[in-house]
């Protein structure tokens, strides 16, 4: 087959699946939003991926993971689409039946969504027999034009084996052809386009209306004008005098939320109506318990400022922020369901079904501020960070505690039940490690001589930061100036003047925990614990 014919197949397969996307997409912004097949499939997925690839896609793209996720995805897509086309023209019908089985999986990915109802089926059956229809339709239009265009007249004279049908026509001969495959080509070329167009036009336009309508924030403008964030009960302690250092680049002491990090396996943000949302703890309990948005208001909410971080923050990454969160403890709804003896575990669900696996004594501490959060920073939780409750739970990485749009909390036992993560490789406890990470300079900085301030933050979730050391060159370590800390579940800024002479030079930090506990230097990578050594970078003085 001519290349360039098999170039308009794998075109005609981009179109054709294009075009059941688009149908798909549109049937599910008027069914549900969850129902959609490009986020079931993206979903779907995020739960098969190796732990190694998701940590590896993370560490390069960090909170644009998500991004990268839905380009492979396209790509992949795009790939099969083109087989099918070609698969299609040259032997059909196996370009049908390739459709027809990635079309299964598709339906597998929407049938295993939490909360799965079987009418999400609908949009990625019909969007599947629609690209298949465009398929044949236009596969059988190029085909035509591709026979009349080759075809020579019947009166025309037998031409050596093989010669190509050029060969064999004299130039009138090939003018009558051309003039004969007019028709055809042109009524290949407007079906393309047209299906082209308005797969475009009606898969973007129901994509974006699909991410509108699950944004939740037509939930969010709602609900802020039904509740309102209460005063807490027990307020946030005050920020010391001198704990935001006036040092140019450092990390701000108090996250804002649209910095705030996003790390979860969410692909939309789920949209979560706070009129009809409830809490259920069950399991391992004497009696279980059901709260309501409204009821969790009303409770008298702990505000408190607490540090979290993501299991896939890299030694000097930005998978970390502080905030004030207002909620209301968990360990008091967990005494009204009254744990029985035995369990050890806290298992808590998204409403998308995420679940982590937190130590039911961590939860119980009285000495802890762990949260059913619903505000943050002063304002209600922004969708993207898990309104209307998510889990702030101090001490732990994000992955066994921060579980965001939270429905359930089953206490059973770690012999009993594992966690996302967990049934992936990770560890199952997840404290976080001893921390610190050098804002400013950055490296590759290009620096005057003199005196240069070196700051950047600390962190030893729940035990607290007594002191930071800097070397520089591989010398002797420094103590660093630190500032106040807001708690001990909080990060610390710090800084250190350092009298910098021409030349490259290493600067390494490490931080020292309340116990006397030093940072390890050791290498470790993030699998299955948390990463560990010393932040350094590299800046040249002149």
């Amino acid at each position: 087959m001519p290349r360039r014919t098999q170039g308009w197949a794998a075109l005609v397969g981009l179109v054709s699946v294009a075009g059941g996307f688009a149908l798909a997409e549109l049937l599910s912004l008027m069914l549900a939003p969850s129902s959609s097949t490009v986020y079931a499939v993206g979903s779907f997925a995020v739960d098969i991926t190796p732990s190694w690839a998701k940590d590896a896609a993370i560490a390069l793209f960090g909170t644009n993971d998500k991004i990268f996720l839905f380009v492979v995805l396209g790509l992949i897509f795009a790939a099969i689409a083109a087989l099918a086309g070609r698969l299609e023209l040259t032997r059909p019908p196996w370009g049908s039946a390739l459709l027809i089985v990635f079309g299964a999986l598709a339906v597998y990915a929407v049938a295993t969504r939490e909360q799965f109802v079987v009418l999400w089926l609908l949009p990625t059956v019909l969007g599947l027999l629609a690209a298949i229809v465009l398929l044949r339709m236009l596969t059988a239009r190029l085909r035509t034009w591709v026979v009349a265009a080759t075809a020579p007249e019947p009166s025309a004279p037998t031409a050596p084996a093989g010669a190509t049908p050029e060969a064999r026509m004299t130039p009138a001969q090939e003018s009558v052809l051309t003039q004969r495959a007019a028709p055809s080509r042109r009524g290949f070329l407007t079906l393309l386009a047209g299906t082209a167009a308005g797969a475009v036009v009606v898969g973007a336009g129901a994509r974006l209306a699909n991410n509108a309508a699950n944004a939740a924030t037509a939930a969010v403008e709602r609900v802020r004008e039904i509740f309102r964030l209460p005063q807490p009960a027990t307020a946030a302690p005050p920020v010391p005098a001198g704990a935001a250092l006036e040092v140019e680049g450092v990390s701000d002491l108090v996250t804002p939320n649209e910095e705030f990090y996003r790390i979860d396996t969410a692909l939309q943000v789920p949209a979560v109506d706070p009129e009809t949302w409830r809490l259920r703890i069950v399991g391992m309990v004497e009696e279980e318990v059901e709260i309501s948005f409204a009821e969790l208001l009303d409770l008298p909410l702990t505000e408190t400022t607490i540090t979290l971080m993501c299991v896939s923050n890299p030694v000097g990454g930005d998978l970390i922020g502080n905030a004030v969160w207002l909620g209301y403890p968990i360990r008091e709804l967990l005494a009204r369901a009254r744990p029985l003896a035995g369990a050890d575990m806290v298992l808590s669900r998204s409403v998308d079904g995420f679940t982590a696996s937190t130590p039911l004594e961590i939860l119980e501490d009285p000495d802890r501020d762990c949260l059913l959060a619903v505000g943050m920073n002063g304002e209600l939780l922004p969708p993207e960070h898990g309104f209307p409750v998510r889990m702030v739970v101090p001490g732990l990485y994000g992955y066994v505690s921060a579980t965001k749009w939270v429905t359930e909390l089953r206490v059973t036992t770690f012999e009993e039940d594992t966690a996302y993560w967990t049934d992936r490789g990770w560890s199952a406890m997840g404290p976080i490690k001893i921390g610190s990470r050098i804002d400013v300079p950055t490296s590759g900085s290009r620096l005057a001589a003199g005196t240069v301030p070196v700051a950047g933050v600390a962190w030893a979730q729940h035990t607290g930061i007594s002191g930071v050391e800097v070397r520089i060159d591989e010398g002797e370590w420094q103590a660093a100036t630190l500032a106040p800390a807001i708690s001990e579940d909080t990060w610390v800024q710090w800084v250190h003047q350092w009298q910098a002479e021409p030349g490259t030079h290493q600067i390494e930090v490490r931080a020292i925990d309340a116990t006397g506990e030093v940072q390890s230097g050791q290498n470790v990578q993030v699998v299955p614990d948390g990463a560990e050594g010393w932040h350094a970078v590299r800046v040249n003085v002149s």
